[in-house]
């Protein structure tokens, strides 16, 4: 379980081009954060996380991402 403080610093660290937004390709570049993202949100692959809950550019934003949390009941 996350706090929204630590989720918002693991969304800060994938977003590496700092665009408000986590990309399929800055989920593949940092595995470890990615497994942790997964299992917040109960999704099996980053692919699937971004086709279910992402924008149709294949990107998710930290309120998107947050949602998906919450709704795992992963959000302290």
């Amino acid at each position: 379980m996350a706090t929204e403080q630590e989720l918002q610093s693991l969304f800060n660290n994938l977003d590496r081009d700092q665009d408000g937004k986590v990309s399929i390709n800055e989920l593949f570049l940092s595995p470890g954060l990615s497994a942790i993202i997964l299992a917040e949100t109960g999704v099996s692959s980053p692919q699937e996380l971004l086709a279910m809950h992402g924008d149709k550019g294949g990107s998710i934003t930290f309120e998107e991402l947050k949602q998906v949390v919450e709704k795992a009941g992963n959000l302290n």
